[in-house]
């Protein structure tokens, strides 16, 4: 597929590339949607095998931030942007100053924070250049870590899964099974630890779970045992596609909340989840604490706003789950509906 024939696939929006030789910078802006306001979300920065999957995970992790923001009641419209991390040695300040006057040179429309492959520190650096950026230190005016919120968020969608599912009104004693241990999944284990779930956790890193066992008394399952663990719960935090056809039907759980991004492979697999029953919280809806963290950071942070905001994630999971059992529509598609809802509401002016 040719480059605009992936916008049209995607429903973009706009795309802004940047090489720096100076630098090795590498770097793709996708920016899908702004009518709710400046499109807003991370940077990424991982290995790709090509230029084209660099492009490919702009776009779908774009796409997804639209729908995050509306679904959050933001005033932001979704972007996200990937630097190709260079294969020979480079000097990260160099790349991320370069990074930061790319974003500068949008003038606003589109406002980065951190994500795989970012963190504090990058954002800090790109700080230096431009004022659309967010997750930077808090000495600062700035938010730190997003991945707390994020954390809280998630744990506030499982409580509205189970109530929702299991009509429990606690997770004590709910058996949560968390794939990926790394910045979000660690945070979210110390969530539901501290409301007294059962945790079972896998990784790639053994010193991560070795440290989800050491503090919160998790159970270690191997890597490629996770999605068959007997649970109430499978909470996905490593990378997106991980509900795909392979792992859809080895699942046991009854309840698939996390929160990584893009974690169903294809749509299709949205709807093999609701013909075996088990409810799926959409990824964009219920990972959006760490989006509403940072969104914070413009208009002036105040992290009590951004906790309370963040708790609503409940409430919008619950009616997700319940308009799809009374219209008989598996719940992706009705976080769609809801989403399209909203954005029609702005294209009309009646927002």
């Amino acid at each position: 597929m040719h480059l605009f024939g992936h916008l049209k696939a995607y429903d973009y929006g706009e795309v802004h590339f940047k090489f720096d030789k100076a630098s090795g910078l590498k770097a793709i802006i996708a920016i899908h949607d702004s009518r709710l306001g400046p499109a807003l979300g991370g940077c990424r920065f991982i290995d790709y095998v090509n230029d084209e999957a660099a492009l490919i995970d702009a776009l779908r992790l774009a796409r997804g931030m639209t729908y995050k923001a509306a679904l959050a009641g933001l005033a932001h419209g979704g972007g996200k942007s990937v630097i190709v991390r260079p294969k020979e040695r480079f000097d990260r300040v160099a790349l991320f100053r370069a990074f930061g006057k790319f974003v500068d040179d949008l003038g606003g429309h589109y406002i980065t924070a951190e994500d795989s492959g970012t963190g504090l520190e990058d954002m800090e650096v790109i700080r230096t250049v431009t004022k659309s950026v967010t997750g930077v230190d808090v000495a600062n005016g700035g938010s730190g870590d997003p991945s707390p919120f994020t954390a809280l968020g998630v744990r506030r969608g499982i409580e509205a899964c189970v109530k929702f599912k299991l009509g429990r009104d606690s997770l004590a004693g709910v058996h949560v099974a968390v794939q990926g241990v790394g910045h979000v999944g660690y945070h979210l284990c110390k969530e539901l630890h501290a409301v007294g779930a059962t945790i079972s956790v896998a990784d790639v890193d053994p010193l991560k779970t070795e440290r989800a066992q050491r503090e919160f008394g998790a159970s270690v399952v191997p890597l490629d045992s996770i999605f068959e663990v007997d649970c109430d719960v499978l909470a996905p935090c490593a990378l997106g596609s991980a509900l795909n056809d392979t792992t859809i039907p080895r699942l046991r759980a009854t309840i698939v909340a996390g929160a990584a991004n893009n974690q169903l492979a294809e749509p299709r697999h949205g709807d093999d989840l609701y013909a075996r029953d088990i409810l799926y919280a959409p990824d964009y809806a219920i990972n959006a604490g760490g989006l509403v963290n940072v969104a914070q950071e413009v208009l002036g942070y105040d992290a009590k706003k951004a906790r309370e905001k963040t708790m609503t994630i409940y409430d919008t999971i619950y009616e997700i789950a319940d308009r799809s059992r009374k219209t008989d529509a598996p719940t992706y598609k009705i976080a769609d509906m809801m989403v399209e809802e909203k954005l029609a509401l702005v294209a009309e002016g009646r927002s």
